[in-house]
């Protein structure tokens, strides 16, 4: 069971973490030391090497996401995580290191202002997935809370709004990369969450806290906040 089930997952969280650095060098190395150079010389590829500015934004955002990837890990997640999860975990972190620092470093277009509103949709996207589950997070702490459904804070205005945030800074990474195919990652996140993961998780929940969930659900929205 992917919910529910209470647990340490130490190796797993290692693994995940492990897997997640070496991707994150990665990124570095492609993005900062030159990669995209060595790469063509090696491989006689013709790749650009793309606006200082972009990749130094791609570069920040990398970043970030990379620090609150360890802190929901190791301190938000208190689920168990199959290994089957784990295994796959760093092909997400992939896509997202190394397919946008290629998508978006090799991107010669120079940073205008339209970045700048992408930066701060990238921090919001950031905000609400974090901040929510920290908030959800110290809820759950008070034993006054223990068998209850959280619907407070931002999940108020959507039932899975931490997923929303999840959308909105990987849209911003494709956005900042200024390169079309970079889509492609957040149309794919957002099926993903719309028809698997939150049909998945809704059954779970409505198992569980049966007529709470229920009466959450009519007043609230789905995953986008006013939308949907």
């Amino acid at each position: 069971m992917l919910y529910g089930d209470n647990g340490n997952s130490v190796p797993q969280k290692l693994y995940v973490f492990l897997f997640q650095t070496l991707i994150f060098a990665a990124a570095v190395w492609l993005l900062i030391l030159n990669g995209f150079s060595e790469l063509n010389h090696w491989f006689g590829w013709n790749l650009q090497k793309g606006d200082e500015g972009r990749r130094t934004i791609l570069m920040a955002f990398i970043f970030v996401t990379y620090l609150r990837m360890q802190f929901t890990i190791f301190y938000l997640l208190k689920r168990k995580i199959p290994w089957e999860e784990a295994i796959t975990l760093p092909f997400a972190f992939g896509l997202y290191y190394i397919g946008f620092s290629f998508l978006g470093g090799i991107t010669e277009k120079p940073v205008n202002g339209w970045d700048i509103l992408f930066i701060l949709l990238f921090a919001a996207g950031a905000f609400i997935n974090t901040f929510s589950e920290v908030l959800r997070d110290r809820w759950k702490k008070d034993v006054q809370n223990k068998g209850k459904l959280y619907t407070e804070g931002l999940f108020a205005y959507s039932m899975h709004v931490n997923y929303f945030g999840d959308l909105l800074w990987v849209l911003a990474f494709a956005l900042v990369s200024w390169n079309m195919w970079a889509m492609i990652i957040p149309a794919f996140l957002f099926c993903f969450f719309a028809f698997y993961n939150i049909p998945m998780l809704d059954k779970y929940l409505a198992d569980k806290y049966g007529e709470d969930f229920q009466e959450y659900q009519k007043k609230t929205k789905k995953f986008i906040p006013f939308v949907y």
